[in-house]
Formats: structure tokens, sequence, C-alpha cells
């Protein structure tokens, strides 16, 4: 079911239809419950049909006990890497809660750009939900990804 092409309004429309999916983690059915990747599975799922690996079980405190960048390397190996200046809406963000830890969070740009702007994102003890990219966010900002097949 891979659509040949969609746009970016699209993509954030769709991440938009998540708001208020109630945090699960490893989740990832629209209304029922996600995660913060649940949330970019279910719109990968949405314009691709399938996702594009199997995805493991993870603990939710994979990234510490493991040390590696595997949120990187699984954004690496299916999207499209570009600068955070030139984010734009429907970008997948990474986040790095600490310096000398991996990438933990991700979330899908909603308007505006890394400067300024909101994103979309599901987090522990809340839901899905559509947030300021204020200044706490942005200095964790450390990674900008795009879907696939996107248009203007």
């Amino acid at each position: 079911m891979t659509k040949l092409s969609y746009t970016r309004a699209a993509l954030v429309a769709e991440a938009r239809d998540w708001l208020a999916t109630p945090y699960r983690h490893q989740a990832s059915l629209k209304g029922v419950g996600a995660d913060c990747l649940g949330l970019i599975r279910g719109v990968w799922r949405a314009f691709h049909g399938t996702e594009p690996a199997p995805m493991p079980a993870y603990t939710p405190d994979w990234a510490e006990a493991g040390g590696r960048e595997q949120l990187l390397a699984a954004a690496n190996a299916h999207l499209h890497p570009a600068a955070i200046e030139d984010a734009l809406p429907g970008d997948v963000l990474l986040f790095r809660f600490s310096a000398d830890a991996p990438a933990k969070h991700t979330g899908i740009l909603a308007s505006g750009d890394s400067a300024s702007g909101s994103f979309i994102h599901a987090y522990e003890a809340a839901s899905v939900t559509e947030t300021r990219l204020a200044d706490w966010w942005r200095r964790r900002l450390v990674f900008v990804f795009r879907f696939p097949n996107v248009s203007a």
C-alpha cells in the first residue's frame, strides 16, 4: 500500500489524528495507546502499509541500559537525514536527554521550524500531545529525518 508520494500536510494531519492517544509503552495503535516510537511507527504505516522492520521488545530504560544509538540507527536505516536548521513540518525529530546519552525521544514537527514551532509526541504519564518547541526541547534536539516519498 505504499503511496508513491504524500505531502507534509498529510503527515502532520495524520500525526494530529493521534492526539489524545494514551501513552502505552511499546504500543502503536491510534486511539488505544502509543509511546513516542509507536507514534512514528503508526504514521509510517498510514503511508506505507507495513512497518519497515519487525519491532523488538524494549524496556523503558533501553537507551540507558544499552548505551547504543538504536533510535538513530533505525532512523538512518528507514528515513532521510536533514539538517536541524532545515527542519520542516512532517519531519521526524530525535532528542537526547543528556549530552552523553543516546537519542531516546522522538516526535514529528507539526508547525514552524526547529527554531520555533510545535511538535507532536507521546511521553510517559501523558498522551500524544502537541507541544511548543521551547528552549528545553530545542537544546535536546540532535537529529532531523524525513519520511521517504514526501512531496511539498
